[in-house]
């Protein structure tokens, strides 16, 4: 029997610790000889990353467990971890301490052993992006040295880590840097690099360097990229050419460049086959052989032919699939996930069409009749333009609300800016869905997946194109009826935790907004206290400085602490480098005593984007209790969170 009830106080079985467990899945899938391999976070063990191995119909081994973590700091984001040799034997960055060690795997009880030094300050040496040029007597990756105590003291070099704990420097072209590409005769390097201001889907350069018989790297030449050209992804195509994902036409698409500088688009399609680089070591495609690839078309994944220039879709379920892709033969491996299933390694056949779950996401939030079936929608900006967003309607078979009521909704930002959110289960989304309140998930002006020209929208309109579009789907919401005009909530983190605080402050659209690590005070975080990878980040989507610096006044929520529109709901992480905890300590003192109804909830141990499961799941419970406080609604089965003013 249905039981009639206010939105926002049905009963669900979707705990918070159910939604916690599952907040981390699996990363970084790769393949090497016949066995997959991937790391996974897990949230029930402090947030830790580890290792893991297995086929398909297997079931996985567990590499790398405690006190294991890994993960690195390069760029804060991290690049790829782990790299695998044949014996097989493993290269992998240790959180704890950002060493590098290495693991043979041919010794049953061989333990982890260090290649690099024990750095004098903590972190004071990161390694990210490993991978393994031939001969397997060592690994190249990128090399993060800090140099002095500011956030953007550090120095980058691509480096050699021999397996006998040598590390050589190979070249330090620019200020930021993928790990180089060794080509199939040992004689050149391929790599990506740019410099500040730019950011990697702004501008990027595609170098190539000689290797010397000695092992020495000579001067380097820039193949492909420049202003408003962002290569992504390079892969040697034979000893004279590679392939590289690059955008000169305004959509990341695939060529292959000669070494002397001769590009062709092997497929042109008015579509995006790449995608920002935020982590080293992503890749949007991977060589199949014969002039095939498999690519990443907006994350589905496709065939891209360059015989035949073209781009097709394979016959898969409905996934949607994430960088990196891993393909060997007519083998492809990658991680993906559906409307109603959990991100996942996913290993395809194409010789037999066949797509094989290789791992199972934790019990829980499997039951179709808990899940909202996200619907995508394209809505209409006030400058015209089209808004992607997807909505998921609050979803719970066993209880209905009173004829009449309109249920409130809150408006997902997702982080970035550069960025994008997909149509896909999430667990933080159905914690709120299945209790009644819906979800609608934003792809702003600026977000990635539709072009250049779109993801331009934000330049210089940051706190501007994005609260717009934003309220733009939530206002139409409530027009068609789908949504209360009166209870309407925004929430993000990171860059979607700046929108949401930039939104109560400039808008009056909605009731109140939680707003996870956010950016607060657009001048402070530009001029030294966030990491050195964004430091300059804003000189494209805000201004330059110091010329536009009355214009990061003007938007920053902590300057406008009297225009907010209703409570705030902020959540931190007290080891985050990248939106530092000072941004709300200050804004929580600027709110003090002005009546407003806020609460700023710290998490020690997290740094930015939360991975313990205990603290997801109290943020999930305090952004509920929250709601509901100031929505006029009673959720059932959380603890009161105390809101100050």
């Amino acid at each position: 029997m249905v039981t009639i009830s206010p939105y926002g106080t049905w009963a669900s079985p979707i705990s918070s610790a159910e939604a916690a467990a599952v907040a981390s899945g699996p990363q970084w899938a790769g393949l090497h000889s016949d066995q997959l391999w991937w790391a996974e976070g897990q949230p029930t063990e402090g947030g830790r990353v580890a290792l893991f191995r297995g086929r398909p119909g297997e079931e996985p081994v567990r590499v790398l467990g405690a006190p294991w973590n890994v993960r690195n700091r390069v760029h804060e984001y991290g690049g790829r971890p782990y790299v695998v040799l044949d014996g097989p034997r493993v290269v992998f960055t240790n959180w704890d301490d950002q060493r590098v060690y290495l693991l043979d795997l041919t010794d049953g009880d061989a333990e982890p052993v260090p290649l690099t030094p024990e750095p004098g300050t903590r972190h004071g040496l990161r390694f990210g992006d490993l991978v393994a040029p031939p001969g397997g007597t060592a690994v190249w990756c990128v090399r993060e040295e800090i140099t002095g105590p500011g956030p953007t003291d550090v120095r980058r070099s691509l480096v050699a880590i021999g397996l006998d704990g040598t590390i050589r420097e190979l070249k330090s072209s620019h200020r930021f840097m993928t790990a180089p590409q060794c080509s199939p005769d040992g004689r050149h390097m391929a790599w990506i690099g740019w410099n500040h201001p730019d950011m990697p889907w702004d501008a990027t350069e595609l170098c190539v360097a000689p290797i010397h018989p000695d092992g020495s790297v000579g001067g380097h030449r820039v193949l492909a990229g420049g202003r408003d050209e962002a290569v992504c992804q390079v892969e040697w195509a034979d000893d004279g050419s590679v392939y590289a994902i690059t955008d000169p036409s305004g959509w990341w698409n695939l060529f292959r460049i000669d070494l002397d500088g001769t590009a062709r688009n092997v497929a042109p399609i008015a579509d995006e086959l790449g995608g920002p680089l935020w982590k080293l070591g992503a890749r949007w495609f991977a060589p199949l052989g014969d002039g095939r690839h498999a690519v990443l078309r907006a994350g589905v994944l496709a065939l891209l032919d360059e015989n035949a220039g073209t781009v097709t879709d394979l016959d898969l379920p409905p996934l949607h699939w994430l960088s990196p892709l891993a393909a060997s033969g007519s083998t492809i491996v990658g991680i993906a996930s559906g409307p109603t299933s959990h991100g996942a390694v996913y290993r395809v056949d194409l010789n037999t069409g066949e797509c094989a779950q290789v791992t199972t996401p934790p019990q829980g939030l499997d039951d179709p009749a808990w899940l909202p079936v996200p619907e995508a929608r394209v809505f209409t900006g006030p400058d015209g333009q089209r808004i992607p967003a997807y909505v998921y309607p609050p979803t719970n078979p066993d209880f209905a609300a009173p004829e009449g009521e309109l249920p409130p909704y809150v408006v997902h930002v997702h982080g970035g800016p550069t960025g994008r959110i997909s149509g896909t289960l999430d667990n933080e989304f159905t914690y709120f869905t299945s209790r009644g309140i819906g979800v609608v998930a934003v792809n702003y002006g600026g977000s990635t997946g539709y072009g250049r020209a779109f993801r331009e929208r934000l330049r210089e309109q940051w706190g501007v194109v994005d609260v717009e579009d934003c309220a733009a789907v939530a206002s139409a919401l409530a027009a068609e009826g789908s949504a209360d005009p009166d209870r309407l909530a925004i929430r993000g983190g990171s860059a979607g935790g700046w929108t949401t605080a930039a939104s109560l402050t400039s808008v009056k659209v909605y009731r109140c907004g939680a707003a996870y690590y956010p950016i607060l005070d657009l001048l402070g975080w530009a001029t030294g206290e966030t990491h050195d990878f964004e430091s300059q980040y804003l000189q494209s989507i805000v201004g330059k400085l110091p010329e536009t610096e009355q214009r990061y006044l003007d938007r920053s929520p902590s300057t406008r602490v009297d225009r907010l529109a209703g409570p705030i709901l902020m959540l931190q992480g007290l080891e985050d480098e990248i939106c530092p905890p000072v941004q709300c300590e200050r804004f929580a003192q600027q709110l003090a005593g002005t009546g407003i109804e806020h609460a700023h909830l710290t998490f020690e141990g997290e740094q930015h984007g939360f991975r313990k499961a205990e603290t997801v799941a109290a943020s999930l419970e305090a952004e509920l209790s929250f709601y509901g406080q100031v929505l006029g609604f009673v959720p059932v089965d959380v603890p009161t969170l105390e809101l100050n003013r």
